[in-house]
């Protein structure tokens, strides 16, 4: 009994350790957390993220980028608002910069996916999904809304018969 015991509170103190490891947020790796960035541009951006704002998101992440082109965070901050806007060829090569930096960067490959549901891409966004199932230890943020809406698309193609 005394081993029973003792295996449960260990298995119980490793899963709430894994736990706690998996559940940091964000859209970049697993990495301990950054310094807050200050950059005027950065900060308006993310501003303008909050106000969904997407004009002025591209004018302040490519301002931002041109002084700080290895920011990935900017660079899938960049491309969603280009996505956003309808500019899918410009999200594309802005999703595909801040992977070139990080590729385990699950904002990147979560928005990434978004894109390729936007051209009717099925396929390509699963495979984002399939990825994401890979770099979130445990269900992460990203990949749950990735599969909600290829869920959703999945479904309004159904109802559409298309």
């Amino acid at each position: 009994m005394k081993y029973s015991v003792t295996a449960l509170l260990g298995s119980a103190a490793l899963a709430l350790s894994l736990a706690a490891f998996g559940a940091g947020g964000g859209g970049g790796d697993e990495m301990p957390p950054r310094v807050k960035n200050t950059d005027p541009d950065y900060v308006a951006g993310m501003d303008a993220v909050q106000r969904k704002d997407w004009q002025q998101v591209v004018v302040r992440m490519d301002a931002y980028i041109k002084r700080k082109p290895e920011d990935a965070d900017a660079w899938t901050q960049l491309g969603h608002a280009h996505r956003l806007t309808g500019s899918i060829e410009p999200a594309l090569d802005a999703y595909d910069k801040a992977l070139k930096i990080n590729p385990k960067h699950r904002g990147a490959r979560e928005y990434l996916g978004e894109a390729y549901l936007q051209m009717n891409d099925l396929p390509r966004a699963e495979g984002e999904l399939k990825v994401l199932d890979k770099l979130c230890f445990l269900p992460c943020e990203e990949y749950t809304d990735l599969k909600a809406k290829i869920n959703d698309y999945k479904k309004t193609k159904q109802a559409t018969g298309s």
